[in-house]
């Protein structure tokens, strides 16, 4: 049996229990919250035992554990710090960190200690993720040379969200969602894949704004809508769109010299991935109207049912990790992969409208797709 041991009982939380459900041979050691009231809902909600305080839940773990740092955005710094010093391997809820600062001091850490740190989001490693992955590197649309990847979430400041509710009764907590913003908490979804599928990003060139200001009674918060061109390794540009205003829209295209990759939504590790064809017509040239899904022929990974917007596995990343650490090899979800997203991630969100282009200084090694993922 392999063990993770939880700090952060909010409603994420609940993802992740319901994710770890798909995993027979995971078990959750213990939990902690700041709030005992929410912790003991949570723990009687999935029938976890609880540890009376962080410094508690540290002792009672073992080396070859994983602490999932699943706490508001602006505690991940110091929760996972105190993890990483007491010996620890850490999966962090992103961001990495809410400063460049804290993220370098936060590898460095886990670096000279020898422990594995990384942070979600972990949907590449789903069976979307790497299907769309392996259609590039099959080659299924030549030359990949563009992307436009769309990460709008509807006008969320409209919505019912204080009635919103996680599955052992914690609150969506939408002071810190949108006080942390949307670029932070979702960019990250399609930052890794294409990250994945064409290295690190060489150049960042953005532009963010706050142009709903009646969130939280008109106090300032972050940025509701980014933009941003990246410029990656491998020669790709990609248009990456952020908002929580526009009418919601998670879809994925991959443009190539020879046609174009499509998903609808990537949220969902069981979405479809359709190959659309270029043709010439006498004088014209059209984009196919008809399209193939493309599916891996293995079986991949288990799959979780819908949670509102969501059908993800949520325990797809300490999963990785968990096996990494048996097999005595590298995870692929790596710290240096978790500073490179959270210094893209930070530069798109801290913008604003006259930043510019912004090159980057970290990176890090090739991914190594699924053992699952190698044949459509």
């Amino acid at each position: 049996m392999k063990y993770v041991a939880i700090i952060g009982t909010g409603f994420v939380a609940d993802l992740y229990m319901r994710s770890l459900a798909s995993f027979p041979d995971i078990a959750v050691r213990t939990a902690f919250d700041l709030n005992p009231d929410r912790l003991a809902a949570f723990a009687a909600h999935w029938n976890v035992p609880v540890a009376g305080s962080m410094a508690d839940l540290l002792a009672g773990t073992e080396p070859g554990d994983i602490i999932l740092n699943l706490t508001n955005p602006h505690a991940h710094f110091d929760v996972t710090s105190a993890c990483l010093e007491a010996g620890r391997h850490v999966y962090s809820e992103k961001p990495l960190a809410m400063s460049m600062e804290h993220a370098r001091h936060l590898h460095m850490m886990a670096c000279d200690r020898g422990l594995m740190l990384a942070s979600a989001p972990c949907s590449l490693l789903g069976e979307a993720a790497q299907t769309i992955w392996a259609a590039v590197r099959d080659g299924r649309i030549g030359k990949p040379l563009l992307v436009y990847a769309e990460l709008d979430d509807g006008f969320i400041s409209q919505a019912p969200y204080a009635s919103w509710r996680s599955s052992s009764g914690a609150p969506w907590p939408y002071e810190d969602e949108f006080r942390v913003g949307c670029t932070i908490e979702h960019a990250g979804y399609y930052l890794t894949w294409l990250i994945a599928i064409f290295g690190p990003v060489r150049k960042v060139v953005a532009a963010s704004a706050e142009v709903d200001l009646a969130k939280l009674d008109g106090a300032p918060t972050a940025p509701d809508v980014s933009v941003a061109v990246l410029f990656f390794d491998a020669g790709v540009v990609a248009r990456l769109t952020c908002s929580i205003i526009a009418a919601h829209d998670h879809s994925l295209r991959i443009i190539g010299e020879n046609g174009t990759l499509e998903i609808s939504e990537c949220w969902d590790n069981d979405a479809h991935v359709r190959l659309r064809r270029r043709r010439r017509l006498r004088r014209r040239l059209l984009e196919g109207p008809f399209s193939t899904r493309l599916r891996l022929k293995q079986p991949t990974h288990p799959k979780v049912k819908r949670t509102g917007a969501a059908a993800m596995n949520f325990a797809l990343g300490p999963a990785e990790m968990l096996a990494a650490l048996q097999e005595g090899r590298p995870c692929r979800l790596s710290a240096d992969m978790a500073l490179h997203l959270n210094e893209v991630t930070l530069a798109i969100q801290t913008a604003g409208s006259s930043t510019g282009a912004q090159t980057m200084t970290t990176s890090c090694p090739a991914i190594l797709p699924m053992d699952w993922a190698g044949t459509l």
